[in-house]
């Protein structure tokens, strides 16, 4: 097994440990977070044999990846220290909010011979694999265009602390763009160029729920993105990304290929089915593998590591995405067309019998 030490008890992290603990490749070692209270509480309710400082945990030679899911301005730095003691990197998404400084990490893990994986996993569940082995597989013949669409109130209603997610690095580009974009690279391969509009409905938001219920706080992003994505291997997508919807359309994507059209299950999931519209008819693929959620793929990068592979959720992959949004940023702001930068292959499918919970051959 690998030991793994989690940084960041918030809200994610209680999907991400409950997985965690149950896979029989990876052991949890210790959780830690700036609360303490908080850390020793989580580490209580899963099991996990400590909680500690950053520091402390970065310097535990057992721990072999750390899972980061602090709040995304937080990403790069803490990351940064995980690589410097040591350690390969899961990241929750985005990869960090600045191009250079992510670019750095990934240098420099590099030179070191560790790993920056970043999420998102769900893209390793049933619903999207399934999915992506029949687009593979030329069932929709070659994908050309795609349409992607999220649209919801925003997340202030449920979450009890919303306001890092309509700070710099949130937002619906950066908070939920990264299910999509890289569902979208995925398929359709490296993102060229983007042409983008957006903006924001109001100024500020009321959290709807928890202790602070109440509280009014500052929007500073766009609300509503809308891009036109352009692929390096010809093709197009069209997508919306939005927090000021009442009507809610949530985990749309829908690819149009040469033979057909695929209805995809929501890339914010580990499951669901997919659709094939076809010249003869409906055909319905019920999902097929795993049935694991947020974690996965810190697994896959630990077996991975194992086996001297490729992970599949790299940190070049959530490089490129990154790119993506950034250059959606820099279009929206400037009104023109903005190339982006970077490219990436895609990662191959899982194989359909890959199971979480059986250990890997040695």
């Amino acid at each position: 097994m690998i030991g793994v030490g989690v940084v960041g008890t918030g809200v994610i992290s209680e999907e991400y440990l409950r997985n965690l603990t149950s896979f029989p490749d990876v052991r949890v070692l210790a959780v830690a977070d700036l609360d303490p209270a908080r850390a020793a509480a989580q580490a209580a309710r899963h099991g996990v044999p400590r909680s500690s400082t950053v520091d402390e945990l970065l310097a535990d030679p057992d721990i072999g990846i750390v899972v980061n899911l602090t709040v995304p301005a937080a990403h790069v730095e803490v990351c940064l220290a995980a690589i410097e003691a040591g350690k390969h990197v899961w990241v929750e998404k985005p990869l960090g909010l600045d191009l250079r400084a992510a670019r750095g990490l990934l240098d420099l893990a590099a030179q070191r011979g560790l790993r920056v994986a970043c999420a998102p996993d769900t893209l390793l569940g049933a619903g999207w694999q399934t999915a992506r082995r029949a687009v593979d597989a030329g069932l929709i013949g070659e994908p050309r265009t795609a349409l992607a669409l999220f649209q919801s109130p925003g997340p202030e209603s449920w979450h009890p602390a919303p306001e890092f997610l309509f700070q710099a690095g949130g937002g619906p580009l950066f908070d939920m763009g990264p299910y999509y974009l890289t569902g979208l690279v995925h398929l359709l391969g490296p993102i060229r160029r983007v042409t983008a509009t957006g903006g924001r409905a109001r100024d500020t938001r009321v959290i709807g729920s928890g202790p602070r219920a109440g509280v009014e706080f500052a929007v500073t992003v766009p609300t509503t993105v809308t891009a036109l994505v352009e692929f390096e291997r010809g093709g197009s997508a069209q997508a919306v990304f939005s927090f000021d919807s009442a009507l809610s359309r949530t985990g749309f994507v829908e690819v149009a290929g040469t033979l057909g059209t695929a209805v995809l299950p929501d890339p914010n999931r580990f499951d669901g089915t997919t659709e094939l519209h076809l010249s003869d008819g409906v055909r319905t693929l019920a999902p097929q593998g795993h049935s694991a959620s947020r974690g996965t793929g810190v697994l896959e990068l630990a077996r991975a590591i194992r086996a001297g592979a490729p992970e599949r959720a790299s940190g070049e992959l959530a490089y490129h995405v990154l790119d993506a949004m950034s250059a959606v940023e820099e279009s929206i702001a400037e009104g023109r067309s903005v190339d982006v930068g970077s490219t990436v292959e895609p990662p191959a499918a899982l194989p359909v019998d890959w199971d979480p919970l059986s250990p890997a051959a040695r």
